[in-house]
């Protein structure tokens, strides 16, 4: 079987040694919003009663942030 997409988040998190605040500040990059509790119901382990399941929405959204992040935003297009 494949990676879950809390694999994946995990995997990331700790590739770029990611606190939780800096979570928030990426996601906020792209005017997603998440807060720690969020954060935290994610990084569970799967038999955690509050454990939740990233969606593909809430990946798409860090790894758009995370691209701004690590490159800086797109350059404008010059206009013809």
């Amino acid at each position: 079987m494949g990676l879950s997409n809390n694999d994946i988040f995990k995997k990331l998190r700790v590739a770029h040694k990611l606190r939780d605040s800096d979570i928030i500040d990426i996601c906020a990059l792209v005017d997603f919003k998440v807060t720690k509790g969020e954060i935290g119901a994610i990084f569970r382990n799967e038999d955690h009663p509050k454990y939740v399941e990233c969606g593909d929405q809430f990946l798409r959204n860090f790894l758009n942030g995370l691209i701004i992040h690590l490159r800086g935003p797109m350059p404008e297009k010059e206009k013809k």
